[in-house]
């Protein structure tokens, strides 16, 4: 009768993994197919949630936007990238590449990696909150209630606008980014300049750059969809919440790893190269 049980409760267990997964995935269909009818009747909410995602209801300094947020984080991650670049360049003795290396790793990597993880935790747990929130409060039932689609409404519109703020947000990341990786190599650990300069343009192509954004606004989709249904299908009162916010951030973290190996793959091939260098 235990051996009974047991076997229930991980059938049980299963069945549950794959609806909720079902939910989550008609929900970002939903979600997507919703776009075009936020732009036409709700453009008004969606401007709104576009202020609010890169500079938030306060300043930059007290709790506000992202913006500020990336800035600081690309910086302190690109330096790490130059103090590792600069460390072992010199172990081969090969220090005037490290301009070529900052060209690549920042742009390809972590530019786009690093705005995506800010919007996950700044942008992404508020959805999840906001929308989680009106579930368990009976708002979203009101709105279906009160024949507003509540998807288009709640989850589009805010998908738009973290799809449209990543790309500001996303250059601010890559400026600061450059100037932090130059800032440890050149002013820290004394290389030249000129060298720097040339080899970091040398490698850097606009193709580079597109492809940085894309693969940026694609993580911002990411984001936006997991959160928003995340908290869309909230329950348990406000621990239930808070327990959606938690796995809401550990999928989406999980879905941009694993969609920026994907997609470095897909937009650089398994042979990478560097352009005006010809290495492969």
């Amino acid at each position: 009768m235990t051996q009974a049980r047991a076997v229930h409760r991980s059938l049980t267990g299963v069945v549950d993994a794959f609806a909720t997964v079902g939910r989550h995935v008609v929900f970002a269909v939903e979600a997507i197919a919703g776009v075009p009818t936020a732009l036409r009747r709700y453009f008004k909410h969606v401007m709104y949630h576009v202020g609010e995602v890169s500079f938030g209801y306060a300043s930059l300094l007290a709790g506000g936007g992202t913006i500020g947020i990336v800035f600081a984080m690309s910086a302190v991650a690109a330096m790490m990238v130059g103090v590792e670049t600069q460390r072992g360049l010199e172990l081969i003795g090969m220090t005037s590449l490290s301009g070529m290396l900052s060209a690549l790793a920042n742009t390809r990597e972590l530019a786009p990696v690093v705005a995506s993880i800010a919007l996950a935790a700044k942008v992404g747990t508020g959805f999840t909150a906001q929308l989680g929130a009106m579930r368990i409060s009976d708002e979203i039932d009101a709105l279906d209630a009160m024949a507003v689609k509540s998807v288009p409404f709640l989850a589009s519109t805010r998908l738009i606008a973290t799809a449209v703020c990543v790309v500001p947000i996303y250059m601010v990341g890559l400026l600061s980014a450059f100037i932090a990786t130059r800032l440890v190599v050149v002013t820290f650990q004394g290389n030249s300049a000129g060298t720097y300069d040339y080899y970091f343009h040398l490698a850097l192509s606009p193709a580079d750059l597109w492809y940085s954004l894309a693969k940026a606004v694609v993580f911002a989709v990411i984001v936006g969809i997991v959160h928003c249904s995340y908290g869309y299908h909230a329950t348990g009162g406000p621990e239930g919440v808070g327990r959606a916010a938690g796995r809401a951030l550990r999928t989406s973290i999980l879905a941009i790893g694993i969609t920026d190996v994907v997609l470095t793959f897909a937009l650089w091939g398994l042979v990478p190269t560097v352009p005006g260098v010809g290495l492969a």
